[in-house]
């Protein structure tokens, strides 16, 4: 059975993951519109006078429909099984203002709670790069944060550690990886085109920080933020135990 979550909202006008190294993928254009993916919704035509268009959010669960889905992502011997992960399908807002629709795999017993949390930043307008599994970047997540792609389930290490990655669990995100990059201690990120945004202080759409709605987000479903650890900061990284 698959799952579906829908609210309304107005359509206005707005404002606008293992290893951390190898080598670097093609950075996601800062000049050029955003093509819209497969699935794209584009708001309807308005004339003078009418209300704007509605669009709704809509979230799906499903289970994992095979193998070749994670074909890079999951393996025998992760510490999930493929039948403890689920597929979500979710609305969310593109830095082009215009909404798309994008995929997530992640454990099933926060599948619910992570779609209530998309369906509150959808309803803030909060934007998303794009929302693709890792397995389209081979799961390699240094091309995955290159493409500045939102994304949770990946079988790996934690960064710098033997022991497995809350990703590994399905119980992580990586939320706009480029805006929210992984900072050393020392001030230092692995992602060249993402380096200006080490200075926190960028108003650029899709940081975030400490205390805004995005993190309150995910804490209102108990989830902890990486932005909020002492010496390196993960400020994409939000998960169930806050590690």
């Amino acid at each position: 059975m698959v799952l579906v979550i829908e609210v309304a909202v107005l359509l206005a006008g707005c404002g606008r993951e293992g290893e951390r190294g190898g080598p670097a993928g093609k950075p996601p254009s800062e000049t050029s519109p955003q093509q819209p993916p497969e699935g794209t919704r584009k708001p309807a035509a308005e004339e003078p006078g009418q209300r704007p268009a509605v669009q709704r959010f809509s979230g799906t669960i499903g289970k994992i429909p095979s193998r070749n889905t994670v074909k890079y992502s999951w393996r025998p011997g992760c510490p999930v099984p493929l039948s403890r992960l689920r597929l979500l399908r979710m609305t969310y807002w593109g830095f082009d203002r215009r909404t798309h629709t994008g995929e997530m795999v992640v454990n099933a017993r926060v599948a619910d709670d992570v779609v209530k949390v998309f369906r509150r930043l959808y309803d803030q307008r909060y934007p998303v790069r794009r929302m693709q599994l890792v397995d389209v970047y081979k799961g390699s997540d240094f091309a995955s944060i290159d493409a500045d792609n939102t994304s949770a389930f990946n079988c790996r290490a934690a960064t710098g550690s033997s022991s497995w990655s809350q990703h590994a669990y399905g119980l992580a995100i990586d939320v706009n990886p480029c805006e929210n990059p992984y900072v050393t201690g020392s001030g230092q990120t692995a992602h060249k085109h993402c380096r200006k945004h080490v200075d926190r202080a960028r108003r650029n759409p899709g940081v975030i920080r400490a205390g805004d709605k995005t993190v309150r987000a995910f804490r209102s479903i108990g989830w902890g933020w990486g932005g909020a650890w002492s010496g390196t900061k993960d400020y994409q990284h939000f998960s169930s135990n806050g590690r």
